[in-house]
């Protein structure tokens, strides 16, 4: 990524990035490479022009087709939680979206793979990530409870909405010792899961109560 897509515009952008972080690790959040990634990242090319005033602000915001671009806090969280154990050579993540959360994790990790059903916020999530020039990031369009078993199995694999029970077809695609960060259950019951592949199953890790978009079916 070239340093004048990191810098974004103009030095008012660089100081709300610095209080965004300020505000991470007031919440918990200590790792030190995820904390100067999101420092650095320019979150307001990821929202609406007319959102842009509030990128920096610990919120989720609309990105149209009924998404969201999640909170700061939700990111660093779940970015934090898929490399606590080392970085990981191949990710999947489920739910491009703006592709904020892509662009973060392709400046962390060798290979992305990113799945999407909503064909413009992937044309787009693809646009942006090529102006950034980020070219280590392969995207697909498709159903993201089926993952993209072709390029498993994944060291790790992040999903970005929440289904209302495992998918088990995503633990497939895990290889054994790596991790799956996803929102499970529905409505004001969704809790912020790491799940971690074992030789005879899996472990898994209750982090915290979250409210994700719902995993859909099919693809538009």
């Amino acid at each position: 990524m070239t340093e004048a897509a990191l810098r974004g515009s103009g030095m008012t952008s660089l100081r709300t990035r610095k209080r965004m972080v300020e505000r991470l690790v007031a919440r918990g959040i200590t790792d030190e490479r995820v904390l100067a990634l999101m420092a650095r990242m320019p979150r307001h090319l990821f929202v609406e022009e007319a959102l842009a005033s509030r990128a920096y602000e610990d919120l989720a915001l609309p990105i149209g087709h009924g998404q969201t671009i999640s909170q700061p806090y939700m990111v660093a969280r779940m970015t934090a939680a898929l490399v606590q154990n080392g970085i990981p050579e191949r990710v999947l993540e489920v739910g491009t979206g703006s592709g904020y959360q892509t662009a973060l994790l392709a400046s962390l990790v060798p290979q992305v793979y990113s799945v999407e059903r909503i064909a413009p916020l992937l044309a787009q999530a693809r646009r942006r990530l090529g102006h950034m020039r980020i070219g280590n990031v392969i995207f697909h369009h498709s159903d993201g409870h089926w993952g993209w078993p072709e390029h498993g199995p994944y060291d790790a694999i992040l999903v970005a909405a929440a289904p209302n029970e495992l998918p088990e077809s995503l633990i497939d695609q895990l290889k054994v010792g790596g991790a799956l960060v996803i929102p499970v259950g529905s409505g004001l019951h969704q809790r912020l899961m790491r799940h971690t592949r074992t030789a005879h199953g899996h472990a898994e890790e209750i982090l915290e109560t979250v409210h994700f978009v719902p995993l859909k079916d099919g693809v538009g």
